[in-house]
């Protein structure tokens, strides 16, 4: 007496299970350019680690005998992996089931990979092709009751955040309970033109009376209302990226700063680049023209392990960058000013960007150098409409909460309440500043001519006067004046910049308690 009819019978539905949607609704997701969940998974993890669980989990059909005669998979797939060699939780919605939609799935797959992940701190990645939590109006009918709102699971989701890495892949449309899971993340990516995300699409819309479809194809309606284009933008999510491949790999690189979960240390890379390294085309890269804007991303691949700079959240808050980083391999996280955009002024959402990302690195515990070149919060109506400076002092508050060591480079300008919020000064400050360095708590330039307002009147010549002014003020506004007074720690040629943050970070690991 054997199994064997048994495990004939689980090959069997192990087979339809990998069959999805069936081969029409396969071939017509590889017809709008889209990889299938399987396809997805494989290519996401290392070659061959995924191990899938709840395989056969579904709705099964069943003859008048009591035989099975097929079976509907569950839309969700989710298992163990590894990427770049560790373990993960890999999870991927199936589009050719019923669109994704939650209700033709089985909820306890999608809590238990939640619960996975924190149960047994672990990344999760999700790759999310999916229309949303409720299903349709047609299913209300069959259930024949409407029910009151509720995401089983959801503490879970809420748990991880706080727990695990968390990255989120909206990989086709993704409405409702999709969208909900592609921002409850750490780090989120739209794949252009093939993903759109929103609270609900364009016919839902169009039905509470907006006509926002009227006189479009729908592709073009989704695409307008809730494309890569808008929320990489507005900060909805972290990256846009032109293909599902691309999207794999900006996942991998992520997860390669992180540690596996809070509390455990992120890995050191082999360092391949020397510490001593010293580019000589920094000492010019500030022009002497405040006027003039310079390239600050030219600076990052200048100072940091050639190559490892990993930028997030590009396309919006952008008077910042935040990236990930290593020198001499050990990862950190890095914010800097972009004097290109808006001078350097940090808005609304410039100053949401710093706030989450500085969060984001003293949960796992990175290591913080931020590169300074800020003017200040923007000013005007319009950033005073935006509430920019609740927004700016929330990412001050972010920077003094931060544990994690932090570094500070003031290259030019740090002006105002923004350009304190460098660093915590009421702890130590491993802070380094250019000859460039020009700080205050407003600009100078800008004041002259109300601060001088009876002297420029009196005089014979207000414009030989005012230069004259200009002239005094240059001297007292020299940056070895505040280093005279301690007020700055140290006036570095701007080439040291790289040994000196290389030796930063050795500290600061070693405090961090890092092999």
């Amino acid at each position: 007496m054997t199994w064997a009819k048994e495990l004939e019978e689980l090959r069997h539905r192990e087979a339809l299970a990998e069959k999805m949607g069936g081969e029409d609704k396969v071939a017509r997701q590889h017809s709008r350019g889209k990889m299938d969940a399987r396809a997805r998974l494989a290519a996401l993890c290392d070659e061959g680690s995924f191990r899938e669980i709840g395989k056969v989990a579904g709705k099964g059909q069943y003859d008048s005998n009591g035989d099975l005669t097929g079976v509907t998979p569950a839309p969700f797939l989710f298992g163990k992996a590894t990427v770049n060699g560790r373990p993960v939780v890999a999870t991927a919605d199936d589009f050719t089931i019923r669109g994704g939609a939650a209700d033709a799935g089985i909820a306890r797959k999608m809590v238990q990979a939640e619960r996975m992940a924190h149960e047994l701190k672990l990344p999760i990645i999700r790759m999310i092709d999916g229309t949303g939590g409720g299903g349709s109006v047609k299913t209300l009918e069959q259930i024949g009751a409407t029910y009151i709102p509720a995401v089983p699971g959801w503490s879970d989701v809420v748990e991880n955040l706080d727990t695990v890495p968390v990255v989120a892949l909206a990989l086709g449309p993704t409405a409702g309970l999709g969208a909900a899971r592609t921002v409850a993340s750490h780090y989120s990516i739209m794949v252009r033109g093939l993903s759109q995300l929103f609270a609900a699409g364009p016919a839902v819309v169009d039905a509470m009376g907006a006509k926002y479809e009227q006189d479009k194809d729908h592709a073009r309606a989704k695409e307008e209302l809730g494309g890569a284009q808008i929320h990489a933008r507005n900060g909805v999510v972290d990256d846009e990226v032109a293909s599902e491949a691309e999207a794999f790999a900006r996942a991998r690189h992520f997860l390669s700063f992180m540690p596996e979960y809070a509390g455990q240390h992120a890995r050191r890379s082999e360092p391949t680049d020397p510490v001593d390294r010293r580019d000589e085309a920094l000492v010019n890269l500030v022009p002497r023209d405040p006027r003039q804007v310079y390239s600050m991303r030219r600076a990052l691949a200048m100072v940091f392990d050639t190559g490892t700079v990993f930028e997030i959240g590009k396309d919006w808050g952008r008077a910042a960058i935040t990236a990930f980083a290593r020198l001499d391999g050990w990862p950190v996280a890095v914010v800097a000013s972009d004097p290109s955009f808006l001078g350097g002024s940090w808005e609304a959402k410039t100053s949401e960007k710093v706030e989450r990302f500085v969060r984001l690195a003293d949960q796992f515990r990175l290591p913080i150098v931020h590169l300074v070149d800020n003017p200040g919060f923007m000013i005007g109506r319009e950033a005073e409409m935006a509430g920019t400076i609740r927004y700016g002092v929330q990412a001050m508050n972010a920077i003094y909460k931060a544990s994690v060591p932090l570094a500070s480079v003031v290259l030019r300008r740090a002006y105002g309440i923004a350009g304190s919020a460098m660093s915590n000064a009421d702890r130590y400050q491993y802070r380094f500043c250019w000859p460039s360095g020009d700080w205050g708590s407003l600009p100078i330039a800008g004041g002259l001519e109300v601060a001088y307002k009876s002297e420029l009147e009196a005089a014979e010549n207000p414009e030989a006067e005012l230069e004259a002014i200009r002239e005094r003020l240059a001297k007292v506004t020299s940056p070895f004046r505040s280093a005279e007074r301690f007020n700055v720690e140290d006036i570095i040629d701007p080439r040291d910049t790289r040994p000196l943050l290389c030796e930063f970070a050795g500290l600061a690991w070693r405090r961090l308690g890092a092999d």
